[in-house]
This record gives C-alpha cells, structure tokens and sequence, in this order.
C-alpha cells in the first residue's frame, strides 16, 4: 500500500522560497509520473508541476520559472522548489502520480505566503 507524506510548508513573506518533501513508501516513485497539486481554500485542487516518465517536466503557468521539480530516487522523495512565493501560492500542496493522480491522497502540507 503506498503512502505519501508531506512536508516543509511554512509561513513565508512574498518574495521567499520554500522547499516542499514529498516522501513515498511502499512504493518506488522512479517508475511512476509524479506531481505536485495544491488546492486553496474554497478552489479545487490544481496541478503545479508533474515530473513524468523520461524525467520531462511540465508546469502550471502560474509555476513556470519560479518552481522546480525534481525526485530522489536513492530516498524515494518527490521535491517542490519554490522560489519568490506570492500570496496566491496559499494553499494545502499535495503529491499524487501524474498525469493523473491514482493513489490515495497524502494530508499535505500548508503554504501560506503573508506579510
């Protein structure tokens, strides 16, 4: 049964950079797209970067030059780096599989961005 659990969200100020884990166990992340979603209060959840088969990465608009994607395979850890956060970058972030997410949901880990 595989299990994600997240972590390294914080409160930031605008302009500051967080690094995001996401750590897998009973499962081997390297022969599977992962991704990186997150969902804002009252918004659905929506794709941030997904990391997929041939290490090709693709990012939301909103995520293009600011975030970076990348996997551990000697840890099994899925990373998020995030770097000049906004106040719209608040929100639960979750990793799943890509391009669709297959698994059971992690609880995630909260980014508020705040002065």
């Amino acid at each position: 049964q595989e299990q994600l659990v997240e972590s390294g969200g914080d409160l930031v100020q605008p302009g500051g950079s967080l690094r995001l884990s996401c750590r897998a166990s009973g499962v081997d992340i390297k022969i599977y797209g992962m991704g990186w979603y997150r969902q804002a209060p009252g918004q659905e959840r929506e794709v941030v970067a997904r990391l997929l088969m041939g290490d090709f990465t693709a990012y939301a608009g909103f995520a293009e030059g600011r975030f970076t994607i990348s996997r551990d395979s000697a840890t099994n850890t899925l990373y998020l780096q995030m770097n000049n956060l906004q106040p719209d970058d608040t929100a639960v972030y979750y990793c799943n599989t890509a391009p669709t997410p297959r698994w059971s949901w992690g609880q995630g880990t909260q980014v508020a961005v705040s002065s």
